[in-house]
């Protein structure tokens, strides 16, 4: 008879291995996703197998060579995992390898070279016998998992199908289908740490603190880091207005010259108006000054160094590392290699010395990759081990295909079909970007400096 402590009954399934994979940049609670699936599958007499290093062996699959165990994929059983959820890393390892990149629409489904990398990542997971494959990571991988499902739906011919469910995973926290990622809280409260930390110090030494914090598309991290750090201003792309953006001629750093399209026409990149940001971190200024408060830390997100203005990333680092940024073809630069907070500090600073008179001490620092790999939180073990069943709960119960695994509510299982959180049109997973004006975003106004609109 079933009681509430009974263990889960095993139904039947026709899977027999599946695969588990760790795509893009870590995240704490990793191993609390990959060994809940793991335990899950084992216990319910299926073999699992961690494949190592994301998609990089799978995409390079060669059958002369085949896939090798212990380099790349190790064999996950239930009476090995005991203790590993709570554990920092990611077990099975991770890379940016991308087997879908050259798959940016659906009539490239019938491109067997744009394809080839899937057709690889197929026959070597069938060589391994896998059944079915589990997913984790952010949209990027997301959106390669629902390429390898259309893939296989385009080529029924392949033989025996290996069905994808997908887990999602970004510290950033801009994923549609889920309201919380799993390690955002625990990257949250790293970042908040010390926004308290440099918060004491300004007050001790009537200084102040410009914070670049992770976050290229979306402001989450930012506005947490903010709220539970008792910032005085936190600063995302979604809250820059209209008026202050501005376009410019894209420029090569390698070669100074302008970049063109291919009918050579110029390139031309949006960019931000930076002396607008400036002002509103000045008007904060003076309203501490004015209330007695002489300090203050300001986080702002890194994706706004996507829009410098060329000049202003030239004062941002040295002409070597300048020459050496590789701009995308529309003329982006990649974030993580940009701290702009000392250069915007500088600004500040200069613009409080003209308009008031004062010297401030200001200094710009980078948080980024030592948030990645923090222990977990409770709240983000839960979180993880919730996604990691229920990756068994789709395949093995629901007998899903082609899902996400989400939750809503406390922790309620819901699965997600991947053409539901894809821009079909682009064949990319929709961004989930922090909205003004919503109850999160207005959080933090209603708790740092105010400063009234001029």
């Amino acid at each position: 008879m079933s009681t509430p402590l009974s263990s889960p009954a095993i139904p039947k399934t026709d899977l027999r291995r599946v695969g588990i994979l760790f795509s893009g940049g870590p995240a704490p609670a990793a191993n609390a996703v990959i060994a809940s699936a793991a335990i899950c599958f084992s216990r319910a007499g299926i073999e699992v197998l961690g494949l190592l290093n994301g998609y990089a062996n799978l995409a390079k699959y060669d059958p002369a060579k085949g896939l090798k165990e212990g380099s790349d994929y190790i064999r996950l059983h239930h009476k090995d995992l005991e203790g590993v959820r709570t554990q920092t890393g990611i077990l099975i390892g991770t890379s940016r390898e991308n087997p879908g990149k050259n798959v940016k629409q659906e009539s490239d489904l019938a491109d067997e070279n744009a394809t080839a990398p899937l057709r690889r990542v197929y026959d070597g997971l069938r060589s391994l016998g896998v059944d079915a494959v589990i997913s984790i990571g952010g949209d990027d991988t997301l959106t390669t998992a629902a390429k390898f499902k259309l893939f296989q739906d385009r080529n029924p011919q392949l033989g025996q199908r290996i069905r994808v469910v997908h887990l999602p995973k970004t510290i950033d926290n801009d994923y549609e289908g889920i309201d919380f990622t799993f390690g955002y809280f625990t990257a949250v409260e790293m970042l908040a740490r010390e926004v308290r930390n440099l918060l004491a110090d300004a007050q001790a030494a009537r200084a102040w603190y410009v914070v670049q914090v992770m976050g290229r598309k979306a402001a989450w991290l930012t506005y947490g880091a903010a709220i539970a750090g008792e910032a005085q201003l936190a600063i995302g792309l979604e809250d820059l207005c209209q008026d202050w953006w501005t376009e410019e001629e894209a420029v090569s750093p390698q070669t100074g010259e302008v970049m063109r399209d291919p009918s050579g026409k110029a390139v031309m990149r949006k960019v931000i108006r930076v002396d607008k940001v400036v002002d509103r971190i000045v008007r904060m200024v003076r309203t501490r000054f004015a209330e007695g408060k002489p300090y203050g830390v300001v986080v702002i997100a890194e994706g706004l160094a996507e829009f410098l203005p060329a000049d202003e990333i030239k004062k941002c680092i040295p002409e070597d590392q300048f020459r050496a940024l590789k701009p995308d073809p529309f003329g982006h630069f990649p974030v993580s290699q940009l701290n702009f907070s000392a250069r915007l500090g500088r600004l500040v600073a200069e613009r409080v010395k003209q308009e008031m008179g004062k010297e401030l001490k200001i200094t710009g620092l980078q948080f980024g990759y030592e948030i990645r790999c923090h222990p977990a939180t409770a709240y983000d073990i839960c979180l993880g081990s919730q996604l990691g069943v229920g990756a068994y709960r789709a395949l093995v119960e629901q007998g899903l295909d082609g899902v996400m695994v989400s939750v809503t509510g406390q922790l309620d299982l819901v699965y997600k079909p991947f053409e539901t959180l894809m821009d079909m049109t682009k064949l990319r997973a929709k961004a989930r970007l922090l909205q003004p004006g919503s109850a999160f975003h207005q959080l933090a106004r209603y708790l740092e400096t105010r400063v009234d609109e001029a």
